[in-house]
């Protein structure tokens, strides 16, 4: 039976969720054997504890900071460091390595991927590599050590073109999307969950998501919620704050301020995205390669709001640029941007049939498919 292992390492909840994706695919589909390991905590768990942490804290305190880091992290010294420490890192993962004795590593996170490839190239380890980007713009960290990568699984054509340009083979390149998972090709009773969240389905029902456990910009979200509270006065929302308690309550205190009870719904954390995305007209939401990919496979247009700058302002930028989504930017007036938008039905519409023509829905099938042609 073939072996696959599959890494993948914490920073952001996209990675992990490409991962668990992958593995059920694999799981259920195939006569194989799967593991997943987050390689940071493997190698040390205080410093995957504190990178980790650290990486939440300036994402949510410092997000300029975090951005400048991603974007000098591409090349010059901040590149080295990191593509050198991950080398160093590299000799304790060979241990993981040699005990799992794999065919296959499938890297969801550009640490892993540079630690393989470096592995392979000095032939510590024999086995085969391939790389999941999970965002909707390359980084020149995902793509360290390609010439000991068998292929790279990219979310659109844009992506493919850059990697080329950097110099992997195009042949080795897949535009297959970003690994969804199994829920989402699956047909629910939209009855049933107007019912359950004691919606009425005759109205447009708005997804927003508050920011999770990163709480971006807390005063902004709040604000945008609130436009959309004053303004969409027909419309449904639910609104998700996931782990962040404090914005659950700030949530709670701003529907009973607005006395808007009866068509907004607060919840933390949900495991039902997939059910609210099909009965939903629209998804608010930070630009995070997951939940956009995500909205993409159920047609949904966006109003992206609170991007983390690097990766996910350029997401953002892919996104307005493809005409699925409208980027409300921090210095832009909320209740103009909503008005403007909802006062243009032939935009959402366009929205819709765009995000419809960018989904990739057998993202995950397929590369399954292609890994085990490559076993």
């Amino acid at each position: 039976m073939k072996k696959i292992l599959i890494l993948y390492a914490a920073y952001g909840g996209g990675h992990f969720s490409a991962a668990k994706s992958i593995k059920k695919f694999l799981d259920d589909n195939f006569e194989v054997e799967t593991e997943i390991i987050d390689c940071i905590e493997y190698i040390n768990k205080a410093l995957n504890k504190i990178t980790t942490g650290a990486y939440k804290e300036m994402a949510r305190k410092v997000p300029n900071l975090w951005g400048n880091i991603y974007m000098h992290s591409q090349r010059g010294i901040l590149g080295h460091v990191s593509s050198r420490a991950n080398k160093i890192m590299a000799i304790k993962l060979k241990n993981l390595v040699k005990e799992s004795n794999p065919d296959l590593v499938i890297s969801t996170h550009p640490f892993s991927s540079q630690m393989i490839s470096y592995l392979r190239k000095k032939g510590k380890i024999d086995c085969k590599l391939v790389t999941v980007l999970t965002d909707f713009a390359p980084h020149d960290q995902w793509l360290i050590g390609h010439e000991f990568t068998e292929c790279f699984f990219v979310a659109n054509d844009n992506m493919k073109e850059y990697l080329v340009s950097y110099g992997v083979e195009s042949s080795k390149i897949h535009v297959t999307g970003i690994p969804l998972s199994e829920k989402f090709f699956q047909q629910f009773n939209k009855d049933e969950i107007f019912n359950e969240f004691k919606l009425d389905k005759t109205k447009p029902v708005i997804l927003f998501f508050g920011g999770g456990e990163f709480g971006l910009g807390k005063d902004r979200t709040i604000q945008i919620l609130d436009a959309l509270i004053h303004n969409l006065t027909t419309c449904q929302i639910i609104a998700i704050s996931g782990k962040n308690k404090k914005m659950n309550q700030a949530f709670i205190d701003l529907v009973n301020k607005s006395n808007s009870s009866d068509r907004v719904r607060v919840l933390d954390y949900t495991n039902k995205v997939p059910e609210l995305m099909s009965i939903s007209n629209l998804v608010v939401t930070k630009p995070g390669g997951l939940t956009t990919s995500e909205s993409l496979a159920s047609d949904l247009p966006m109003l992206v709001i609170n991007p983390i700058p690097g990766q996910e302002e350029e997401n953002a930028e892919f996104l307005e640029a493809h005409n699925v989504a409208v980027w409300l930017r921090k210095n832009d007036d909320p209740n103009k941007v909503i008005v403007d938008l909802f006062n243009n039905p032939e935009k959402i519409e366009d929205m819709k049939k765009n995000a419809k023509l960018l989904a990739k829905r057998n993202s995950t099938k397929d590369i399954c498919n292609i890994l085990m042609k490559l076993i």
